[in-house]
């Protein structure tokens, strides 16, 4: 859990600090609202904010919520500071935290929010499919690559491995390598000595060693400089790293999980992604579908959000009427979950009646909705189609689930690899298209 203190808590930084570290948490202070949000801009995977009941609270929520940052925000004050704990509720604290702080009441704050930041909410086949994949990959060393659109929750399924594995007890690390500038994402991630450049008045670690036991999330990992790319190929092959002005190179045991939610094939072939380095971070792949490809996860995600934004926000809790959850299910959702979320927050907000009807769901783009599919006199059957063909069908959507990777769909159909490679080239010899990726 990583922790984010804002403002001087009544002179109470240091008890907090303390209780927070006591229980599993890791503590960044800023003085500031402002350089609060600069931390938080900076890729720094902070789960919750602490911030001084006396500072703008208002500013800090909003400004979260503007930039889409989801991180749960609790408020700390003195006993006789009523008038700002009842506003700073209002502007969307989770909680308040009466000062000098108790260290139960603070471990209970920190464990709820890990459990919220870390839900897996689902509901859908598809889902449960991925999961299914996930938990069985958890306990290995793997490499795991994973692959989605935008805002399908490819961090989530993150930690959810994390969570499954062997490391869950050690450190699970976050960086978003298109969020960090590119001068500084080297030294966010190997980390730096004193004097390197101009300005490291002091050793920092850096991200590798920081996730060393546990696991490292390296978030849109298409969007790294190629150059330095070399440099984490290096280390994830040779098991250590070199930090900025070091001497000599340190050992790591460190898991790479990498998401992009761009095609990193297309990435090589480009030149902008290297193909070695690609190889080392393919080792399992798993692909989580765009939201509208798994409508049975629509509404179980939407009345999650509503209890979470009814709560938050003190409203009374209201069930989806038949026609909003109409709407919500033929909306082709762009912005998938992390869309949904912000559209419910919204109709939390908006709603005036006993329901949430479908005047209070705000769509971004209300002209994208599904197009009806034409009406058939007979359901799709298998009927009639040989064995063989049945089975290449199955082999091959497979393989495009798991963006061709072998290993995972060999894992997935119950078959091994060698089987695998003689099946795809059978049908390459009759004439099927299969992409090199999947040869071999």
């Amino acid at each position: 859990m990583e922790l984010l203190i804002v403002g001087a808590l009544n002179g109470q930084i240091g008890a907090a600090s303390k209780i927070a570290i006591a229980k599993g948490g890791q503590v960044t202070l800023a003085d500031s609202v402002d350089k609060a949000l600069d931390i938080m801009r900076s890729g720094k995977a902070i789960e919750l904010v602490m911030i001084d009941v006396t500072l703008d609270v208002y500013k800090l929520i909003s400004s979260l919520n503007n930039e889409r940052i989801n991180v749960a925000v609790v408020a700390c004050g003195v006993a006789n500071d009523t008038s700002l704990a009842v506003k700073a509720i209002k502007a969307g604290a989770k909680e308040y935290i009466p000062l000098p702080p108790d260290p139960d009441l603070i471990g209970a704050v920190l464990a709820a929010a890990t459990r919220e930041n870390h839900a897996l909410i689902y509901g859908d086949k598809k889902t449960e499919a991925v999961l299914k994949m996930a938990k069985q990959i958890a306990p290995s060393d793997a490499s795991v690559l994973l692959t989605g659109s935008s805002g399908t929750g490819k961090e989530i399924f993150s930690r959810f491995i994390h969570d499954n594995s062997k490391r869950s007890s050690r450190q699970f690390v976050a960086v978003n390598c298109a969020a960090i500038p590119e001068a500084l994402l080297e030294s966010e991630l190997f980390g730096y000595e004193k004097g390197a450049f101009t300005g490291a008045v002091a050793r920092r670690i850096g991200k590798f060693e920081e996730a060393s036991g546990g696991t490292l999330l390296l978030d849109e990992i298409s969007e790294m400089d190629i150059s330095l790319q070399a440099k984490l190929l290096r280390a994830i092959q040779e098991k250590e790293i070199d930090r900025l002005g070091g001497k000599a190179p340190i050992k790591v045991d460190t898991r790479i999980i990498a998401t992009s939610n761009r095609n990193l094939e297309e990435c090589v072939q480009n030149g902008t992604f290297r193909q070695d380095l690609y190889y080392r971070l393919n080792v399992i792949a798993l692909n989580i579908p765009d939201l509208k490809d798994r409508p049975d996860d629509i509404i179980v995600l939407a009345k999650h959000f509503i209890k979470k934004y009814s709560e938050v926000n003190e409203l009374p809790m209201r069930d989806l009427s038949a026609k909003a959850s109409e709407l919500l299910l033929n909306y082709l959702w762009p912005g998938n979950v992390r869309e949904l979320e912000n559209t419910m927050h919204r109709a939390v907000l908006m709603a005036t009646g006993d329901e949430i009807d479908e005047n209070a769901i705000i769509l971004n783009n209300p002209n994208a909705v599904k197009t009806p599919a034409p009406a058939q006199d007979n359901a799709p059957s298998q009927v009639g189609q040989t064995v063989a063909n049945v089975e290449r069908k199955l082999i091959l959507d497979t393989l495009e689930s798991t963006s061709w990777n072998r290993t995972t769909a060999a894992i997935l159909l119950g078959i091994s690899i060698r089987t695998l490679r003689n099946k795809l080239k059978q049908y390459q010899e009759e004439g099927y298209n299969i992409p090199s990726s999947a040869q071999g």
